[in-house]
């Protein structure tokens, strides 16, 4: 799990749950639940930005790259933008995602935006923060363990209304047939 293993390392870890991507609102309040229990049982601090939180807004933004990998590269690097930009704005030294311990995600794309949106911001690099990149991918067995054992949700999908579609798209297809 990303978590431990960047204690492990010795960065003190904050959680920063920012998810404009994540919908529909019960689904992302949802994950918000099982973000707030981790953090809980991890000894962490979570902090919400729940305000960024727009359907409308998101799906505007995302049209014109409404398939992947378009899509998803536009997503993963508007989140590390932001990411970067808070943790600019709060002082943290370092930035990194969640986003990298599944192996569904794009890592090649996730790591560029994340080195680029660190380089990209204003201030010297010195001042921080810098993108941590680990392939936290090693850990997967180990994450649905410990939901398993904790009892905490695991998503079926990425997150936009988009990668529900296409994660259940072969069932409504089979449905199509048997009419």
């Amino acid at each position: 799990m990303p978590v431990k293993r960047l204690q492990d390392e010795g960065f003190t870890v904050t959680a920063w749950y920012m998810n404009p991507n994540i919908q529909p609102l019960m689904e992302y309040l949802r994950r918000r639940e099982a973000a707030e229990e981790c953090a809980a049982r991890l000894g962490i601090e979570l902090i919400c930005q729940d305000d960024t939180w727009d359907l409308v807004g998101w799906l505007r933004s995302v049209a014109g790259r409404d398939l992947p990998p378009q899509r998803c590269a536009w997503c993963c690097s508007s989140r590390m933008q932001a990411a970067v930009a808070y943790a600019r704005a709060h002082g943290y030294a370092h930035v990194s995602s969640s986003l990298l311990y599944s192996r569904y995600q794009p890592h090649d794309v996730i790591r560029a935006a994340g080195e680029h949106a660190a380089a990209a911001e204003d201030a010297p690099l010195s001042e921080g923060p810098r993108f941590v990149y680990r392939d936290f991918r090693t850990d997967w067995q180990a994450g649905i363990d410990f939901s398993k054992e904790w009892g905490v949700y695991r998503q079926p999908y990425c997150g936009c209304v988009y990668s529900e579609a296409e994660r259940y798209d072969k069932k409504l297809q089979r449905l199509i047939k048997k009419s």
